[in-house]
């Protein structure tokens, strides 16, 4: 059984991809709202190891998108975190990751391209490009915070364990990264 997204009303959306407002302190298209209890990031990490395990995620609302690519970036974040020594190692480490060249929906090694809409012109690519790095950058810092419970312990084997798992058999990593 999937867990979806409870964010199915929001109406703005870019390229069928929902724009959720986000408990978050860095700049992108997203709304900041600091008084969010619960945004979709807390969503995905909540909701990540039920559906790590699935090879197929029926898309109910575009707010599933969201859920979808955040659950392949946590991936990639695990995987990175497992050679981190402390807190501060992943923070340089999730900091590297979430302002590294990235691809978008329509970019030919974007992993799920028929599940996403291309951008229909530069703007909607750029705020696609820019809400996906507020995504990024926020999930990272929220996931050491999950992974590693104090500066110097290492990284959370309840966590780890789930670093080699892939979500729908797929990964935002090109081969062989």
């Amino acid at each position: 059984m999937a867990y979806h997204s409870s964010f199915i009303n929001e109406d703005i959306s870019i390229c069928n991809i929902a724009l959720l407002p986000l408990r978050t302190t860095f700049k992108g298209p997203a709304t900041k709202d600091a008084d969010l209890k619960y945004d979709v990031i807390d969503e995905a990490l909540y909701y990540f190891k039920a559906n790590i395990f699935l090879k197929n995620f029926p898309i109910q609302s575009n707010a599933d998108r969201v859920l979808i690519y955040l659950m392949l970036y946590v991936s990639e974040c695990l995987k990175k975190m497992q050679k981190c020594l402390n807190k501060n190692q992943a923070f340089q480490e999730m900091h590297m990751l979430s302002n590294s060249t990235f691809s978008i929906p329509g970019d030919p090694d974007f992993p799920l391209n028929p599940v996403y809409a291309k951008p229909k012109n530069r703007i909607d690519e750029e705020n696609l490009r820019g809400y996906f790095l507020q995504l990024r950058q926020e999930t990272g810092m929220r996931l050491i915070e999950k992974v590693f419970e104090n500066a110097n312990c290492k990284p959370s084997k309840w966590w780890m364990c789930f670093c080699r798992r892939k979500f729908l058999d797929k990964s935002l990593a090109a081969p062989g990264e």
